[in-house]
């Protein structure tokens, strides 16, 4: 980037936390209370994720006043369905970061020296994807597996069905993968096979360091967003997911009490906040 540096650089994850499908509303309130709802992704003619239109709106002002960063386990194609409100029209995050930090997107492109740099750490660092997809294949059965998936040729996940998974499996596969360098992740109904050292945090490192942003925020729900919100001068979770699953938190993590739509609008409301009062501070010394 030109010109003088960012003051803030504002990572979030997307599914949970800022957008949600139909299942993981939540609404939590009679029909005629419910808010009004904007639809940020398409499929197949059919709208799959939501945000409150309140946090959308507040979504702009963040971004006008950052550099925001979808930070996503996604892959590139599945992030690119997800049309989030913007300054204008045309607007797309200057960085984006998907399939957990396995590919980093430059003005909607990919960065091809990137995604080099991180399979050249996967390969050091852990088992082989063909180990893990194999292993799943033998131990995931068929009638609560409803897709097996490799994403990005990076790693491998499950959908499954979800109050079927037998007693003890999951920590099973966790041990497991652990011993090869990989870790496991339950979020809604897939279970992800994701190498430790592809990471969201490692992504931020390096729009970190390209943009010289002074204050990192950042926001997540599951296992996977840890790193991210103990990479950040301070972070946000929702009072759902896995993290809020097993009690965790973190160094400058705030808990928020709120689930669902409702986690999504307040954790856009904290953001633009923090990032008022910097600017406010800023301005007066």
């Amino acid at each position: 980037m030109t010109g003088a540096a960012p003051r803030f650089l504002v990572a979030s994850d997307l599914d949970r936390t800022l957008i949600y499908s139909p299942r993981a509303l939540a609404l939590g309130v009679p029909d005629e209370e419910a808010p009004r709802l904007l639809a940020v992704e398409v499929h197949h003619g059919k709208p799959l994720s939501f945000m409150t239109e309140h946090a959308a709106e507040l979504l702009v002002e963040l971004i006008r006043s950052c550099v925001f960063v979808p930070a996503t386990t996604r892959t590139r194609a599945q992030y690119q369905r997800v049309n989030l409100p913007g300054p204008h029209p045309d607007w797309v995050p200057r960085y984006a970061i998907c399939a957990n930090g396995g590919h980093l997107l430059v003005d909607g492109e990919p960065d091809h020296d990137w995604h080099a740099d991180m399979r050249s750490r996967l390969a050091e660092s852990c088992a082989p994807l063909e180990e893990v997809v194999h292993h799943l294949a033998l131990t995931a059965d068929p009638e609560w597996t409803l897709k097996r998936r490799v994403a990005e040729d990076l790693f491998a996940y499950l959908v499954v069905e979800r109050d079927q998974l037998p007693e003890g499996w999951l920590d099973e596969l966790t041990a497991w993968a652990v011993d090869r360098g990989w870790t496991v992740s339950l979020q809604g109904r897939k279970v992800y096979a994701v190498p430790e050292s592809l990471t969201k945090s490692a992504a931020l490192a390096e729009v970190e360091r390209r943009t010289g942003a002074a204050t990192v925020l950042t926001a997540g729900d599951s296992l996977l967003d840890a790193e991210l919100l103990l990479a950040a001068d301070a972070g946000y979770r929702p009072g759902h997911g896995e993290l809020a699953d097993t009690g965790w938190t973190g160094p400058g993590v705030t808990v928020l009490p709120q689930v669902g739509a409702a986690a999504g609008e307040e954790i856009v409301r904290r953001l633009l906040a923090r990032v008022r009062e910097g600017e406010l501070t800023r301005l007066r010394s």
